[in-house]
């Protein structure tokens, strides 16, 4: 028991580990579909993930078996796992053998017994009414799992699910931050030009502004762009100013 918490802990710190540091989704779900192998009474662990398509991805799996298997059922598009993920729910005490799992998914069923495995579990990697993927669990023993393994299961598959989207939404703020540091540097240079077009020009800095700007729109160019080609000599000034209907 000892070690089995110290394994939960050490589980926990690294999903911690990964909201605060520089995330690689793809080792982050590797290890975990190992330490799910450590903590739970399953034989393999393969960890899918969707796509802006809704089509999932085989990203990690405890064993090459667990891999050749998954990327197998998705090719023919059928399994728990891909059933899980589509009805957004759990499917558990899944018995390879059964007739019944044979008829429904004919193909998976016959390379996981082939494998070696004779059950199956698919739990869905969730986040209130949001699904991104599945956790497939694969056992070498027809002995259905403990309710208290299937609850630490999902409870590992919902923490990667948390620092997954984490993950995503940092990436996300990062492009934001790009663009927003883009539009600050971007109107640093525009005032800039203001300036310099006053005094080349010989008026206030608002009317200068004002003809660059209408420069601009007839010409269907961003104020950035313009305002970049004045500072590095490539746009000509005095074309700029012509433009304008006061000029003399």
């Amino acid at each position: 028991m000892t070690t089995r918490n110290q394994q939960l802990t050490e589980v926990f710190v690294e999903v911690a580990d990964s909201l605060i540091e520089d995330f690689d989704v793809i080792d982050f779900l590797q290890n975990l579909s190992r330490r799910c192998v450590e903590l739970l009474d399953v034989a393999a662990v393969g960890i899918l993930l969707a796509d802006e398509n809704d089509r999932l991805h085989l990203l990690a799996a405890s064993d090459e078996h667990t891999r050749l298997l998954e990327l197998f059922a998705l090719q023919h598009d059928q399994g728990p796992c891909v059933e899980c993920y589509r009805q957004g729910r759990p499917r558990v005490h899944i018995s390879l053998t059964d007739p019944e799992a044979a008829a429904r998914w004919p193909q998976f069923t016959r390379s996981a017994q082939d494998t070696g495995f004779v059950a199956t579990n698919a739990l869905p990697l969730r986040l209130r009414g949001r699904i991104i993927g599945a956790l497939s669990l694969f056992q070498n023993n027809p002995s259905p799992l403990a309710a208290q393994d299937l609850e630490l299961a999902q409870a590992l598959a919902d923490v990667a699910t948390i620092a997954i989207l984490q993950q995503r939404t940092l990436a996300h703020s990062e492009a934001e931050r790009d663009q927003l540091q883009y539009a600050l540097n971007s109107r640093i240079v525009i005032e800039q030009v203001k300036g310099i077009l006053a005094e080349r020009w010989q008026m206030t800095v608002d009317e200068a502004f004002g003809i660059f700007r209408s420069y601009a729109r007839a010409h269907s160019r961003k104020l950035s762009e313009l305002a970049r080609a004045i500072t590095d000599g490539t746009q000509d000034t005095d074309a700029v100013r012509a433009f304008d209907a006061r000029t003399p």
